[in-house]
């Protein structure tokens, strides 16, 4: 397991966590600078926030670039999944940077190696190269973005995420991917496990991501307004952010299609869980706010629980 990717992630994971449990708190006492205000908010819950320096304006581009996030990911890991095919099934190599990766990270060709592991990585690419095409569909034809802005860093950070996301599951697979061997496609029961989990959520996500646009349209599907209201149905029911939520668990279907045992993608788990409870409470802070009738019973982010 690579330490180094483990540990850059374990670090992002403990940056938001620590955003998530100072900030709100900071803000309450005031003490909360614009610049950091606009790092960790976006969209609706940069609202209330005061007026920002001129300076911090020209630093903000339209939330609505987010779809540019899943270009970059469907184009890059279609990239890597190529790769990882002709690795796997036609007695190719993994492109060179990959090696030379696996090396730097002290993961050399006499690594351990096992069919189930190619296989895997193999599945789970797939299924993150499956998220972010339903995810870039999803923001082509079904949201309604507002005039809400997302701060240059934020965008910029987002960009290198989905590249670093694909590579750090390509980085689990040994660098003799074949080895002069037949590739055993083995199809074991945590497999099937990922697999239904990451179906129920992503169908669970794509229904709350369609019940917020229908906030927005007419019923002949017309946009007829950009402002926010409080969404009701599905999971939205008992969270305030279910499609974060539903985010997490698509995250966590991809470690158990792993096997259960990968360390760096719980790593990749953690920071995904706090990056999105940090957005979650800051749009539950939102909702509370603007709507005075907003349901008592709504969590932000896990049902019953956060």
């Amino acid at each position: 397991m690579p330490a180094v990717l483990a540990a850059a992630w374990s670090l992002l994971a403990a940056a938001f966590l620590a955003a998530l449990v100072l900030v709100p708190r900071l803000r309450r006492a005031g003490v909360v600078s614009g610049l950091l205000q606009d790092l960790v908010r976006y969209g609706k819950t940069k609202r209330g926030c005061g007026q920002r320096p001129g300076w911090l304006r020209l630093l903000q581009v339209p939330k609505r670039w987010f779809t540019h996030f899943y270009v970059v990911s469907v184009l890059w890991n279609s990239f890597l999944l190529i790769g990882l095919f002709q690795a796997e099934f036609l007695g190719g190599s993994l492109p060179s940077w990959i090696q030379h990766v696996h090396r730097s990270l002290g993961r050399d060709s006499q690594s351990e190696d096992t069919g189930n592991e190619h296989f895997s990585a193999l599945l789970v690419l797939l299924l993150l190269w499956l998220h972010s095409c339903r995810r870039l569909a999803e923001c082509l034809w079904t949201s309604v973005f507002s005039n809400g802005v997302i701060h240059i860093v934020q965008y910029c950070f987002g960009l290198g995420y989905y590249i670093a996301v694909g590579s750090t599951v390509l980085c689990q697979v040994p660098n003799n991917v074949r080895n002069g061997k037949e590739l055993s496609v083995q199809i074991c029961w945590y497999h099937v496990v990922g697999v239904t989990m990451y179906i129920w959520a992503s169908l669970h996500q794509h229904r709350c991501l369609v019940i917020l646009a229908h906030l927005r349209k007419s019923k002949s599907g017309k946009v007829i307004s950009l402002s926010h209201s409080v969404p009701f149905g599905d999971w939205f029911e008992r969270v305030s952010c279910p499609h974060y939520f539903a985010e997490l668990l698509i995250y966590v279907s991809m470690a158990i299609t792993l096997g259960f045992h990968n360390v760096t993608w719980w790593c990749v788990v953690m920071y995904v869980l706090f990056n999105q409870a940090l957005a979650a409470v800051l749009c539950h802070e939102f909702y509370q706010k603007n709507f005075s009738s907003y349901p008592k019973h709504r969590k932000a982010f896990i049902p019953f629980v956060f």
